[in-house]
């Protein structure tokens, strides 16, 4: 093959796997979230994703990893979706209700690994690195005396996050759904942005 046909395939070939990739994954969150991990089947992914299980292995290595590279993707989009803003923590707090909301696998997920990977510490093995800039920004308004410094930052930082899964899909009290009144949606956030506020800012409340 001459060599300008081969340089002008390539680019097409490593799109070609990234879309395999997406697929992978798109098609692997719907089954984990649905099966969890044991009852989660390659053969259905492959399946969905149009792809041979083969391919699944040659680029995740076992079901577990899948997994993980599952559990990661759906962490990158709730970072993305709810960036941390520590001198407003009740947006944040309401970015994540809406996240939630949005992808509710992402919550089953959680959900599964807490049953079958990590029912202790922090969920994700890399936790601590993937906190540590939010954490940083958090003790930064502490120190500027707009957050509370009774509480630690991870703590701040922690129990933000529970009162977000307050209404969540996987609660244990009730269940937010994208179906629900636009109103109720509207007083849930006002009730968490009360919550947070007057639970860690310092100050005259801006609600």
């Amino acid at each position: 093959m001459p060599i300008e046909s081969a340089v002008q395939q390539e680019p097409r070939t490593r799109s070609d796997g990234r879309a395999t990739r997406r697929r992978i994954l798109d098609a692997a969150t719907e089954e984990f979230a649905r099966h969890g991990i044991a009852g989660a089947r390659i053969d259905r992914i492959a399946a969905s994703a149009r792809a041979n299980k083969a391919r699944i292995y040659a680029y995740y290595g076992s079901k577990e990893a899948l997994f993980d590279a599952v559990l990661a993707d759906n962490v990158t989009s709730i970072v993305d979706a709810a960036p941390l803003n520590a001198a407003d923590l009740p947006s944040y707090a309401t970015a994540l209700y809406d996240a939630y909301l949005a992808n509710p696998n992402w919550l089953r997920l959680a959900t599964w690994t807490r049953l079958e990977r990590r029912p202790r510490g922090s969920l994700f093995s890399e936790g601590a690195q993937l906190d540590a800039p939010k954490l940083a920004l958090i003790a930064a308004q502490q120190e500027q005396g707009a957050i509370r410094e009774d509480f630690s930052p991870a703590e701040v930082h922690d129990m933000v996050i529970a009162l977000s899964l307050t209404w969540a899909p996987t609660s244990v009290t009730t269940a937010a759904d994208s179906s629900d009144d636009d109103a109720l949606h509207d007083q849930r956030r006002r009730a968490l942005r009360i919550a947070v506020e007057h639970a860690f800012h310092t100050g005259s409340a801006r609600l």
